[in-house]
C-alpha cells in the first residue's frame, strides 16, 4: 500500500498542515520570493466566501468600501512614536524608483492608519461629517523572518477597516460591533470557536489604546489570534491633525477605530477542522459542496450513468466528475483530500435501483438513498456536518481549557508544548494587566491571548506573579 503523502497528526503537526495545505491544493510557497506564498484557486476560493460573508455584515453594518495607496511615505509612520516603533523591524523600504532614489522613501503597506490619517484629516471638518465608516480589501507586506502558509507570510490579503467618530463612546461601541461580527462568522461560519477579549496592554497594536482579539484553540491546543479590533483613541487624530468642529462649535481630534482580518483565517480553518486524510471544509465555506463520481466498467454503460448524473447534479447542485483516465478510487482521494464535504457515489446498480450513495467527507460515514430524496437529504447532510464541526471543535475547546493558581504551575502545563508535538492547553490564570507580568510568561514562550469580555470561571483574585489582586482569569497560551 502507497504511503500516505500527508503526515500524521500525531507525528508532526507542523509538517501535518504543510502537507494538507499542498494536498489540499491550497497554496504553495512562492520560493523565489522570500517569505511569500501563491494562493491557488481552491485556496482563493475559501477565501472569496469569507469575503462574502464579512463584506456583507459590514456593509449591513454602514461601511463602504475604499482603497488607498500600497506605497506610504516613511515619514508618515513616524508621526505616530509608538506606532513606527512596533513595526519598525517588519518594514519594507522602496528606495529607488524610476531609476532614481526617491527624495522620500516609501514603505510598502504594513497597516493603513497613517495614510488613512492623512486623507481624514482632508475629508472631516465638522460633527456633520461624521461618522465615517470605510474598509478596505487589500494586500500588506511585513517582513517576515519564519514564515508558514496563511499563518505568516511576508505578503498576505485582509481586509482592514477605519472609522472616525465624534466621541469615544462612539468609537468604543463600533470595536465591539466588529468583534462581534468577527466572532459570529468564525462560529457560524467557519464553525471555529473563539473567546472574544481585550488585549493585555503588553499585546496591543501599536499606537492604539486597547486593542480586542478573538482567540481560537487549534488541533494542537495552540492559540491562533484570528481576528483583531482596535480603540484607536485620538492617538492618530493627534499626529495627523484630524480635527473637527463639534456641536459646540470647538474643536476637537477625532476619535478613530481600525479592525482586520486575513488570509490567516485559512489556517486556522485548516487546523480546527482537517485530518490525517486532508483538507476539512465546513460546508459554508467549501467551493464545491458535493460531487458525483460516475462508476461505469464497460462503453455501454457509460451514457446512461453520465446522463443521470448530470441530471442529479443539475437538481441539487452538485459537480460531476467527468476526469478520464482516472480511477473511481483515484477520484474519491482527490477530492477528499480537497475537502469537499460530500462526495456522490453513482453506478449502473444505481441506475437500475433509481439509489445513489452518499459519503460525508468528516465522518466517512455511507448511506444509500433514493435519487428522488437526495436534493432534501443533502441539505440535511450539510446542516448537520456544519454543526458538529463546531461542536466537535467546542468540545476540544472546553477539554483542553484547565486554571491554574501558580506561575510554577503555568509553566509546567506549558513548558513543553511545540507546534510540531502540540499537547497545548489554554490555562486561565489570573494575572495583572502589566507589561511586566507578560515578560514573566514570555520566559516560557506563552503570552496572555486575551482579557475575556465574559467572566465564565470564578471571578477574582490574586495575580499569580504579583499577587495583587485582580478581577479575573485571563488566557494563556502558547501560539501562532
Amino acid at each position: 500500500m502507497a504511503e500516505s503523502p500527508i503526515t500524521p497528526r500525531g507525528k508532526d503537526f507542523a509538517a501535518w498542515y504543510q502537507d494538507v495545505v499542498l494536498q489540499g491544493d491550497m497554496a504553495e510557497p512562492a520560493e523565489i520570493v522570500k517569505g511569500c506564498m501563491v494562493i491557488k484557486a481552491n485556496g482563493y476560493a475559501v477565501w472569496e466566501l469569507l469575503q462574502k460573508e464579512l463584506d456583507t455584515r459590514f456593509k449591513e453594518l454602514g461601511h463602504s468600501n475604499v482603497y488607498f495607496p500600497l506605497l506610504i511615505p516613511q515619514s508618515f509612520l513616524k508621526k505616530e512614536a509608538e506606532h513606527v516603533e512596533g513595526f519598525a523591524p517588519e518594514l519594507a523600504v522602496v528606495t529607488i524608483a524610476g531609476g532614481k532614489e526617491l527624495e522620500e522613501p516609501y514603505v510598502i503597506r504594513p497597516t493603513s492608519e497613517t495614510i488613512i490619517g492623512h486623507f481624514f484629516s482632508k475629508w472631516i471638518q465638522s460633527w456633520r461629517d461624521l461618522p465615517i465608516l470605510v474598509n478596505q480589501w487589500a494586500n500588506v507586506v511585513r517582513w517576515e523572518l519564519r514564515t508558514r502558509m496563511f499563518l505568516r507570510t511576508t505578503e498576505f490579503l485582509w481586509q482592514e477597516g477605519h472609522t472616525a467618530h465624534s466621541n469615544h463612546d462612539e468609537a468604543l461601541e463600533e470595536v465591539l460591533r466588529i468583534l462581534d461580527v468577527y466572532a459570529d462568522v468564525a462560529e457560524n461560519v467557519m464553525a471555529m470557536p473563539v473567546i472574544k477579549g481585550v488585549k493585555s496592554r503588553a499585546e496591543k497594536f501599536a499606537g492604539a489604546l486597547r486593542s480586542y482579539s478573538i482567540e481560537s484553540m487549534m488541533q494542537n491546543g495552540l492559540a491562533l489570534q484570528a481576528g483583531t479590533s482596535h480603540d484607536l483613541g485620538q492617538n492618530f487624530g493627534r499626529a495627523f491633525d484630524v480635527k473637527f468642529q463639534n456641536k459646540e462649535g470647538q474643536l476637537d481630534y477625532v476619535w478613530q477605530t481600525s479592525w482586520g482580518v486575513s488570509t490567516r483565517l485559512i489556517g486556522g480553518l485548516i487546523m480546527s477542522h482537517s485530518d490525517d486524510k486532508g483538507l476539512v471544509l465546513p460546508p459554508r465555506l467549501a467551493p464545491v459542496k458535493a460531487v458525483i463520481v460516475p462508476i461505469y466498467r464497460k462503453d455501454e454503460e457509460k451514457g446512461p450513468v453520465l446522463e443521470a448524473a448530470h441530471r442529479i447534479a443539475k437538481e441539487v447542485g452538485a459537480k460531476v466528475d467527468l476526469r478520464e483516465g482516472h480511477s473511481p478510487g483515484a477520484k474519491f482521494f482527490h477530492w477528499e483530500r480537497r475537502g469537499v464535504p460530500v462526495v456522490l457515489e453513482l453506478g449502473p446498480r444505481d441506475i437500475a435501483s433509481g439509489n445513489i450513495v452518499l459519503k460525508r467527507r468528516d465522518t466517512g460515514t455511507k448511506e444509500v438513498l433514493a435519487q428522488t430524496d437526495l436534493s432534501a437529504r443533502l441539505a440535511a447532510v450539510l446542516d448537520a456536518m456544519q454543526g458538529d464541526l463546531l461542536a466537535s471543535a467546542k468540545q476540544r475547546l472546553k477539554d483542553n481549557t484547565v486554571t491554574a493558581e501558580s506561575i510554577g504551575e503555568v509553566e509546567e502545563i506549558l513548558k513543553n508544548v511545540t507546534a510540531e508535538k502540540g499537547g497545548g492547553k489554554f490555562v486561565m490564570a489570573r494575572v495583572k494587566d502589566d507589561p511586566a507580568c507578560d515578560a514573566r510568561l514570555k520566559e516560557f514562550k506563552a503570552t496572555v491571548r486575551n482579557i475575556p469580555l465574559v467572566d465564565e470561571y470564578d471571578g477574582g483574585g490574586k495575580c499569580i506573579v504579583t499577587g495583587e489582586e485582580v478581577d479575573r482569569r485571563v488566557v494563556i497560551a502558547k501560539s501562532y
